[in-house]
């Protein structure tokens, strides 16, 4: 199939491109490594009347860890989060989720913030970037603003972005403990399809081994990625298996799981449990060895 005729524009500078989000506005989709647009627009699934490349806008291809952050642009590649050593460094949770997103022919294309624009429930990039705690930096011709990651998604496909707004750049702060530790679970019918269900974590540890700090998000069984509520008990406690697994339950009980073609709602929260619990374990014991 074709899509709907458009017009195209390829702006090469930021602020070039947000005059052209100004002034059309809804009537505009941005594309970026068109992994999730193209097929849509030839689906007809969206019509945009304009559409507006990013892909020479150099300036929102930058990657660049600093004092232990992690600042990308919207346009660094998937791929890059695998291959590029200061990715592993300041944000090892990323480097392992990566390789998971889709196929390398899709990851060599699509880009950071066209996953996180996008919003899919689930994709393991919003998931992550909620995880740890990352700050979206959104630009339009009006004025600049942050939005914190679990703050920007509001559900199937929706964001926080307005009509006129463009994701520029994510900040992806260190580690929040020097004893801190991630982990990432996922089940998939065949390698490269989303995600039934999967669940990330990030665990701080005192030199006690006392719980300090922990964020746990499941995502791919309901509208969007979930913070979980449930980790607030393990604050101040060691995290011993079974604690976890009970977390694990308690927090896939929050979430609003869909049902489809490929699993029921009841079994997106049974596996969202175990999921949850796992990762949560392997947090906590890379915490513990760090």
């Amino acid at each position: 199939m074709r899509p709907a005729p458009f017009d195209y524009f390829a702006p090469r500078a930021v602020e070039e491109a947000l005059d052209l989000l100004a002034r059309h506005r809804e009537e505009a989709k941005v594309l970026a490594g068109g992994q999730s647009l193209v097929p849509m627009m030839n689906m007809r699934l969206v019509r945009p009347a304009v559409v507006i490349d990013l892909n020479r806008v150099a300036a929102l291809g930058a990657l660049r860890a600093d004092a232990g952050a992690l600042r990308l642009g919207a346009l660094v590649r998937q791929h890059a989060l695998e291959r590029d050593g200061r990715v592993a460094a300041a944000a090892p949770l990323l480097a392992e989720a990566a390789p998971l997103i889709g196929h390398l022919q899709t990851r060599a294309r699509g880009t950071v913030g066209g996953s996180l624009a996008h919003a899919d429930p689930a994709a393991e990039l919003p998931a992550c970037m909620i995880a740890l705690d990352a700050v979206f930096h959104l630009r339009s011709a009006r004025a600049p603003r942050t939005c914190r990651a679990q703050d920007f998604f509001r559900g199937l496909l929706a964001t926080a972005l307005e009509p006129d707004e463009l994701l520029a750049e994510i900040e992806v702060p260190g580690p929040p403990a020097p004893r801190a530790g991630h982990g990432f679970a996922e089940v998939v019918r065949r390698h490269g399809d989303f995600a039934l269900a999967g669940a990330c974590a990030v665990l701080a540890l005192d030199a006690g081994g006392v719980c300090r700090h922990a964020r746990l998000v499941i995502f791919g069984a309901g509208d969007g990625p979930h913070l979980a509520r449930a980790t607030a008990a393990l604050l101040g406690e060691r995290p011993a298996a079974a604690r976890l697994a009970e977390v694990g339950r308690a927090a896939a009980a929050e979430i609003d799981a869909r049902a489809d073609l490929h699993a029921t709602s009841e079994y997106r929260r049974r596996v969202a449990a175990g999921l949850a619990a796992r990762a949560l374990g392997h947090a906590a014991a890379r915490a513990a060895a760090a």
